[in-house]
Order: structure tokens, then C-alpha cells, then sequence
């Protein structure tokens, strides 16, 4: 079935109010259809913070995009860390009659499936956050990325934590020249998850920071498994940790909650660092429970996401000098600090207001 007859099966099996409105007063293919851009947006998951606050600033920047000859509808859905039920919920947005595709796969090396379906119907496909391969990528024109360079964040990871340590002698509580680490990874075999790790680590020894690895855990990038992985770090080494490393904000954030919850004095602590630039590792920033993220700009991803949908919609060339290979879209990441969190914060509120 073609895409415009899989539409039209659809809204008419639908006979909803807004089916009605689409098809009232018009015959064959209506001018509201015409007007109406129907974005699909499938995550991986529905409890990643970064994602749902990358997915929400998607629909404002859509949102802003509205004119008098353009309506546009967001419809959202989560694969639940299942790769089957994403591309089962793509499948179910083609067949609701989306114009255009955001996915954020669960499963980076698994995009056939959900390629070919969108091939077939003729819809473009954004995918954000976790890259396909490059050939997965390459084999049709129709098919982009949005992200970022995960080597970049573990770089600047490394750098902010070096600058930190060099500048505060204190991190070696035990004065013995190294700084013991612990290091929260996110997911086995997750690109950024390596990218970030091993950047992270080269990046603090080419800074002349001397590192004795106590253990490297996976957390999933979920808060809670990493509370629970330091916990029972804390219990094994005690105050030995001078260092934890995290993939992202939401490990680093269950760290500061173990190390909240085992009471030790604030000097007793580590210094910790995260990757995202979410509020709430910002105010622990602030609060000096964390010594640094790195942010990952979610408002200029649902920028570029919300212009390249358009611009497939209407049929419009896209600015080649912003893509890579005509495909990739990077966004740069930022670092925070002490010495400029008031500003980051600022930032986030008023992201989160315009949000609400």
C-alpha cells in the first residue's frame, strides 16, 4: 500500500474529530493535509532526563515554527529499551501518517528494519542522539543525524577535571601522587559510552594527572543503578575514591545521592564530574556536590531537528555547509564549572520556562 492510500485507510478507520476535520468539505487529498507537517518522535526510552528534555524542546521549537500555512501536529512514543517495539511504534507512526521520522534508537546497529519502512512510504528520517553506523546511514539520501561528537565531551571531561585537580592538591587526600578513580560507564557497547570513557581517561594522563583505576561499573545512564553501584564501591574502598568519572549527569548524580546518603564530611568526598548539563547536576554544580558537566545542548539539536523537518516537508534544499557529508549534523558541547555555572543556570531556567 502507497503512502497516500495507507493515509487515507487510516484516518478513515479512525473516524476521529480530527480525522473529520482532514477530510471535511475536500475530496482526494485536502488542502488542511496539505498544510499539516505530522511529526513522529520514538526515543529509546522513557525514563532518560536528557532525552525527554531534548524530546519536549523538539515540539517548542516546532512549535515556533507554526504559521498560517503550516500546522504542525508531535506525536511521541517509547521503544522501551526494546528494539522490536520501537520499530513496531514506527511502524504504527507511518501508519498514522507521519511526514517525517525522529528516532533515537534503542539499538544503534539495528536501523534495517525501520529504514526499509520508511523507504517504502517515501518518509525522511531523523535520527538523533545515538548514531547509526555510517553505512546504515549512507544507504539512502533521505536519512540524517543529529548529535554530538562523544570524543569531544570526553576530551573536555578530561580537561575540567584535569584543570580541577592540578589546581586543588587536596583531591589527593592520601598524598601519594596518583588520584584513585572510579569510573561510571553507561551502556556496553554504547558508542558514546566508549568514546567518553576512553577520551575522559587519555585527556586527565595527558594532563599530567597520575590515575590508579579502583573499578569501572556499568550504570545503564540511569541514577538510581549508579546510587547502587557506589554504594557498595564505597563500602569496598571507603574514602580511597578521590575521583569519579561519569559517562553522563545521571550516574554522576546517583554518586553525589550515595555519597549524600553514606554522610561522609563534604572534604571527604571526591570530586565528580558528569556529561549533559542537566538542572539538576548544574545545581549540584552550584552546590559544589559536583565539580563539573559538560553540556550537551539539547536546544540547538531540537533547532536543527525542527528546521530539517520543515525544510523535508516542504520539499527545501537544505544548508550543506552545516551538515557533514551531507548527512551529520554536530552540535558542540560546553563546559560548566564554578567559574561559569550562574551563567548555565540562568540558561536552564530559562529554557525550562519557555518549556512549560
Amino acid at each position: 500500500m502507497n503512502k497516500k492510500k495507507r493515509r487515507l485507510a487510516v484516518v478513515l478507520a479512525a473516524v476521529t474529530g480530527s480525522a473529520v476535520l482532514v477530510l471535511s468539505g475536500c475530496s482526494g487529498k485536502s488542502e488542511q493535509t496539505e498544510k499539516t507537517l505530522r511529526v513522529g518522535v520514538i526515543t529509546y526510552s522513557q525514563d532518560d532526563p536528557f532525552i525527554n528534555g531534548l524530546t519536549e524542546e523538539l515540539k517548542v521549537q516546532l512549535k515556533a515554527m507554526e504559521n498560517k500555512q503550516r500546522r504542525i501536529i508531535v506525536s511521541t512514543k517509547s521503544g522501551n529499551d526494546d528494539q522490536q517495539e520501537q520499530n513496531e511504534k514506527v511502524e504504527e507512526m507511518i501508519d498514522a501518517g507521519c511526514d517525517v521520522l525522529c528516532i533515537n534508537l534503542v539499538d544503534r546497529t539495528a536501523p534495517s528494519r525501520i529504514v526499509r519502512m520508511a523507504r517504502n512510504e517515501d518518509i525522511p528520517v531523523i535520527f538523533f542522539n545515538r548514531e547509526p553506523v555510517r553505512e546504515d546511514l549512507m544507504q539512502w539520501e533521505k536519512l540524517y543525524y543529529v548529535g554530538c561528537d562523544a570524543e569531544q565531551s570526553g576530551i573536555m571531561q578530561g580537561e575540567i577535571a584535569a584543570e580541577y585537580i592540578n589546581s586543588h592538591p587536596e583531591v589527593d587526600k592520601n598524598e601519594d601522587g596518583k588520584i584513585q578513580y572510579v569510573l561510571l560507564e553507561g551502556e556496553a557497547g554504547h558508542q558514546d559510552a566508549i568514546s567518553r570513557t576512553e577520551y575522559s581517561v587519555k585527556t586527565l594522563m595527558k594532563n599530567d594527572v597520575i590515575l590508579e583505576k579502583l573499578s569501572y561499573q556499568l550504570a545503564d545512564w540511569n541514577r538510581g543503578q549508579a546510587e547502587n553501584r557506589m554504594n557498595r564501591l564505597i563500602s569496598q574502598y571507603g574514602k580511597e575514591i578521590e575521583l569519579v568519572i561519569s559517562n553522563n549527569d545521571e550516574m554522576a548524580l546517583g554518586a553525589v545521592e550515595a555519597y549524600r546518603t553514606v554522610g561522609y564530611a563534604r572534604e571527604d568526598w571526591p570530586v565528580i564530574f558528569g556529561i549533559d548539563g542537566l538542572e539538576d547536576a548544574l545545581k549540584a554544580v552550584k552546590a559544589g556536590e559536583m565539580q563539573g558537566s559538560i553540556l550537551n545542548d539539547r536546544v540547538d539539536q531540537a533547532k536543527e531537528m525542527a528546521k530539517m523537518a520543515v525544510k523535508l516537508f516542504e520539499g527545501e534544499e537544505f544548508d550543506q555547509e552545516n551538515l557533514k557529508e551531507g548527512r551529520y549534523y554536530f552540535s558542540e558541547y560546553q563546559k560548566v564549572d564554578s567559574s561559569n555555572i550562574d551563567e548555565y543556570l540562568s540558561a536552564e531556567e530559562a529554557i525550562a520556562h519557555s518549556e512549560m
